[in-house]
C-alpha cells in the first residue's frame, strides 16, 4: 500500500467494520514530520502526540517541526535523521513517535484491530518503529520483503521492556562480522524499569511468497510467525523475484509460472492461519481463498482507491477515470526499485512512470530508507543505493548496470501521498503509483459508486455472499 497511502484514516475505517486494519509503518518519522510541518489539519497528530505516555518527547519535534499556517510556497521540508547503525537518539524518538501517532489513530474511537506493516528490506528502522507502534497498542504486525526470521523475539523482548535488537545484513561482510541495531525502551523514554508501562505483544504475520519459506519459519519456536500472508506476483507494491533465473518478456517485465504458486494444501497442513494475498479483491476470489483453508484475504488496491486512502486526490482521480483494462496499464518493472525486487507500477501522466518525467529527475538519495549497508576495504560499513547518482553507486563498489532504471522510490511514495519534497531549485518530487494487476473489482466498484467508494463499501461488497466474516486488510 505505499508510504502511507494505508493510512490511519484507511486503518480505522476497516477496523470499524470489524476488519483487520493495517497501517503502512515505512518511513513514519518523515511522514510525521512532514504533516507538522504542512499545518496539521484537524490537529490530528498534534492529538495523538498528546496522548503519548512520555510528553517529554513530544515538545521538541512540535518545537522544531509544527508550522500552524503550513510551509510557505516553494519551502523544502525539513530533513530527519537518516537510518544508521549508530542511530542518534533523535532519530530513535521520531521513529517512535511516528509510529506511536499512525497507530494511536488507526485505532482511535473504536473496538476494533489494526495492524502495522512493514518491510524486512529497512531493517535498520525496525526496533524504535515496532516499539512505537506497541506503545499504541497495535494488534498485529506484518513484514515481507524478505525473510522476517527475528521479529518474533523482537516483539517479546519489547514487550517485556527490555533492549530489542536485529542483526543487520551488511552485503560483502565477513561471515563472522555481526552488526546490529537496537532499541532500548526504558532508555529511549527516559523512564525506569519499574515505571516502563505494560505492552501488548502482538500478533506477528510472515508474508511470504512461497510455501518453503513458511515451512522453514514454522519449524522452529524461536523464529515461528502467528500465521501468514501468502502473496502472489499480481499483488501491488514488491514481488517476490520469480524462483529461479529472472526472464523478462517483450515488455522488460518478469515471467512468472507454476514455480511460483505456492502451494496451497502444504501450508494449511502446517495449521498457523494464513490469509492469501494478490488477486483476491473479487468476492468470488474470497470465497476460493475460504474454500482453501484461508481465515480470509489481504486486499490493497480496492482499498487505495477508497476516499479514505492517503493517496493524493488528484492521482485517485486520475486512476478512476481510466479505470478501464484498455486505459489502465499496470507493469510489473524489473528495475524501479532499489531493492532489486519487481514492483508494479500504474503508468499514469505526471508520474515516474513516464520516460521524459523520470529523465527530468535529477539522481539524488536524502531519505535513504532503502539504501543499502555494504562492508568496505578498510572494514567499516558505508551505505549505498542503485537509486542515487550513478557515479557515486559505482564508486562505492555498485554496478551501472544495477541503477539503470531505478526509480527513487522514497521520494516518489512520499509525494504519492501529497508529502513530496520541494527543492531548493524549485522542482517538486513526482510521485509514482503501485497498484496491483486485479482491478477489476475497483471498476465493479466504480460503476456501483460513481463519485467514489468508501473502506466499508469495499467491505460490504467483499463480503456479500461470505458464510462467515473472515478478517479482510
Amino acid at each position: 500500500m505505499g508510504m502511507a497511502v494505508s493510512s490511519w484514516r484507511l486503518a480505522n475505517a476497516v477496523a470499524r467494520t470489524g476488519q483487520l486494519g493495517v497501517v503502512s509503518g515505512v518511513a513514519l518519522d518523515s511522514v510525521l514530520t512532514r504533516r507538522l510541518q504542512d499545518g496539521d489539519a484537524g490537529g490530528h497528530i498534534r492529538r495523538a502526540l498528546a496522548a503519548f505516555p512520555v510528553p517529554a518527547l513530544v515538545g521538541p519535534v512540535l518545537e522544531r517541526y509544527f508550522q500552524a499556517e503550513g510551509r510557505a510556497e516553494g519551502e523544502p521540508y525539513l530533513p530527519v535523521p537518516k537510518l544508521s547503525l549508530k542511530p542518534t537518539r533523535e532519530q530513535q524518538e521520531l521513529s517512535v513517535l511516528g509510529n506511536f501517532t499512525e497507530v494511536w489513530l488507526a485505532k482511535e474511537g473504536h473496538t476494533g484491530i489494526v495492524g502495522i506493516n512493514y518491510m524486512e528490506k529497512v531493517q535498520m528502522a525496525t526496533p524504535p518503529a515496532a516499539l512505537g507502534a506497541m506503545l499504541a497498542g497495535v494488534d498485529y504486525v506484518l513484514m515481507g520483503a524478505g525473510i522476517p526470521r527475528q521479529i518474533p523475539h523482537l516483539l517479546d523482548e519489547l514487550a517485556a521492556g527490555r533492549v530489542g535488537t536485529i542483526d543487520i545484513d551488511v552485503h560483502g561482510a565477513e561471515a563472522d562480522a555481526v552488526h546490529t541495531v537496537s532499541v532500548d525502551p526504558v532508555d529511549v523514554l527516559g523512564l525506569t524499569p519499574e515505571t516502563f508501562p505494560p505492552l501488548l505483544r502482538p500478533f506477528f504475520l510472515a508474508i511470504v511468497s512461497a510455501h518453503v519459506l513458511a515451512f522453514y519459519l514454522a519449524r522452529d519456536a524461536d523464529i515461528r510467525p502467528d500465521g501468514f500472508i501468502i502473496e502472489g506476483p499480481t499483488a501491488g507494491g514488491h514481488n517476490a523475484p520469480p524462483r529461479g533465473r529472472l526472464t523478462l518478456d517483450d515488455d522488460d517485465q518478469p515471467i512468472y509460472g507454476p514455480r511460483d504458486d505456492a502451494n496451497i494444501v502444504k501450508i494449511a497442513e502446517l495449521g498457523l492461519p494464513f490469509w492469501l494475498a494478490g488477486g483476491y479483491g473479487q468476492p468470488e476470489r474470497l470465497a476460493v481463498a475460504l474454500a482453501a483453508g484461508a481465515q480470509g484475504v489481504q486486499v490493497g488496491t480496492l482499498f487505495a482507491l477508497s476516499q479514505e486512502s492517503g493517496l493524493a486526490p488528484e492521482l485517485r482521480d486520475q486512476v478512476l477515470g481510466r479505470l478501464d483494462a484498455t486505459e489502465l496499464s499496470i507493469r510489473t518493472d524489473a528495475a524501479a526499485s532499489p531493492t532489486g525486487f519487481p514492483f508494479k507500477v500504474a503508468q499514469l501522466p505526471g508520474t515516474l512512470s513516464e520516460p521524459a518525467v523520470y529523465a527530468d529527475r535529477v539522481r539524488l538519495c536524502d531519505l535513504s530508507y532503502l539504501r543499502e549497508p555494504y562492508a568496505k576495504k578498510d572494514g567499516t560499513v558505508g551505505f549505498r543505493c542503485p537509486s542515487e547518482p550513478v557515479h557515486m553507486y559505482v564508486r562505492k563498489g555498485g554496478t551501472a548496470e544495477d541503477a539503470a532504471g531505478r526509480a527513487c522510490l522514497c521520494n516518489a511514495l512520499t509525494a504519492t501521498v501529497g508529502l513530496g519534497q520541494t527543492r531548493k531549485t524549485g522542482y517538486v518530487e513526482a510521485p509514482l503509483l503501485t497498484l496491483g494487476n486485479d482491478i477489476d473489482g475497483a471498476a465493479v466498484l466504480l460503476a456501483a459508486h460513481p463519485e467514489g467508494w468508501s473502506a466499508a463499501d469495499a467491505i460490504g461488497w467483499l463480503l456479500r455472499d461470505a458464510p462467515v466474516s473472515p478478517t479482510a486488510s
